[in-house]
């Protein structure tokens, strides 16, 4: 049941350009260029997301390209 009023707020933060664990915004944080049109972001906080140029879309990044 938690999960189920959890995963909207995170998926509202994402589509907001900020971290899910933190709030802060994910265009201030470290950066750097990764694979075909995408950047690998680091917050503060220590999560990973992919930003996608194409598309303009934050996502968390998979264990496989942690």
């Amino acid at each position: 049941m938690l999960k189920n009023m959890i995963s909207p707020i995170q998926a509202w933060l994402i589509s907001q350009g900020r971290c899910v664990g933190c709030g802060k915004p994910l265009d201030k944080m470290k950066s750097e260029a990764w694979k075909n049109d995408t950047k690998k972001v680091t917050c503060e906080c220590g999560r990973i997301f992919v930003y996608n140029n194409k598309t303009k879309v934050y996502r968390r990044a998979l264990l496989d390209e942690v």
